[in-house]
């Protein structure tokens, strides 16, 4: 290790603990399991071996696969470990990587990808923008609608983002001319089920918390998800943050639901029942241009899983649930172009004096996000950034 006590200063806010791995030319041997702690990587494997922490097998491997399975016990076990730890940066110096040649990877391996529908103010917009007139679908406010992604389409923050090709309506196949972004949770699990998981049971099986975002090519979604729904204006690219934040972390963030109407049935009702009051904020090539939020989420996270596993489908550690688009009542609280543009109609400015209706080839969007403690200060999760190529 070449690491030092000057690599631990903190970033400003600060990263809550978080977890992702690292791999890379500048670092002999395989990918390795690291927590970001000030602007540095600490090598939690080799920690753990040198220190008694525990399970150092677990965090010695390269992935955090073998975490994910093993488990809530396991998982608060290791966060506790960790939070000590990194709370005395002096002591971890002789654990920090070295930043010349390493970079993070996709933290995991992904075993399926659900995408919801989980913000009521995003389908009523976007109900209002692809079917005026129609309203939200009656089944809307009774389940959290979702559709089933390809999780090889996962990739981690800052891979780039290929623009697709598809069908943008009838006789019409070339490159999409409508990319977006969604900013959106996204919700990684672990252990495993074999039949449904009540509700109260369902933040047992949720290991943390990613930035995700969902890029959606707007022309070829709209001609091709009547009657089925999203396909391949979605199945292109999926962009996560290299680092999850333990639910643990989030435990100062925990908000109580909105309002509903009607109320949901037996299976989604429960203490479990809670949103997180989370800040994001989108920047378009470095300008910020929405700041939603999701505490006003009207599906949480612990419904999403209870009503996914309530047909009998089974959970996998590495499953990984996002939440849909998050928004609000205000134009700068839009989490996607398709809804602050209203479906390409409206036309905006940067700060350089270009404008746009949906991405063009060369932009960059980062979403970051920040969350508060108990004792009132804000930590922030990891960011999640990726560039459109032609």
């Amino acid at each position: 290790m070449t690491g030092t006590a000057a690599d631990l200063l903190p970033p400003d806010p600060p990263l809550g603990t978080a977890l992702g791995v690292v791999a890379g030319s500048g670092r002999p041997g395989p990918s390795r399991i690291v927590a970001p702690v000030g602007t540095a990587y600490v090598d939690v494997g080799t920690l753990a071996a040198a220190h008694s922490g525990p399970y150092p097998g677990l965090l010695g491997a390269p992935s955090l696969d073998d975490l994910l399975a093993a488990g809530r016990t396991a998982w608060r076990e290791v966060w506790e470990w960790l939070g000590a730890w990194s709370a005395d940066p002096e002591r971890l110096a002789p654990y920090v990587l070295p930043h010349a040649g390493v970079v993070p990877v996709l933290p995991f391996t992904v075993a399926d990808y659900v995408d919801f529908f989980a913000c009521e103010q995003h389908a009523e917009n976007a109900s209002a923008i692809m079917r005026p007139g129609a309203g939200l679908s009656e089944n809307w406010r009774h389940l959290p609608v979702g559709y089933h992604g390809r999780a090889g389409t996962v990739q981690v923050s800052g891979s780039p983002v290929v623009r697709p090709r598809g069908q943008r309506g009838p006789g019409d196949f070339g490159p999409t001319r409508a990319l977006d972004f969604e900013a959106e949770l996204g919700f990684v699990l672990g252990g495993a089920s074999n039949g449904p998981v009540p509700v109260e049971e369902a933040l047992d099986h949720v290991f943390g918390v990613v930035l995700l975002n969902d890029w959606s090519a707007r022309d070829i979604q709209a001609w091709e998800s009547r009657p089925l729904g999203p396909h391949l204006g979605k199945s292109f690219a999926t962009s996560v943050s290299a680092w999850i934040t333990p639910l643990d972390e989030l435990a100062g963030a925990w908000v109580d639901p909105p309002e509903r109407d009607p109320q949901p049935l037996p299976y989604l009702l429960g203490k479990a029942d809670r949103g997180l009051d989370l800040t994001l904020e989108v920047r378009l090539d470095g300008e910020r241009i929405s700041t939603p939020s999701a505490a006003d989420l009207y599906w949480t996270a612990a419904q999403l899983v209870a009503h996914l596993t309530s047909g009998g489908a089974p959970i996998r550690p590495g499953d990984l649930l996002g939440s849909g688009t998050i928004s609000g009542p205000r134009r700068d609280q839009r989490g996607c172009l398709l809804e602050y543009t209203w479906g390409g109609r409206d036309e905006f400015a940067l700060s350089d004096g270009t404008t746009r209706h949906y991405l063009n080839d060369g932009d960059e969007v980062s979403i970051v996000a920040s969350a508060p403690r108990a004792d009132g200060s804000r930590f922030s999760l990891g960011e999640v950034h990726g560039t459109v190529m032609p």
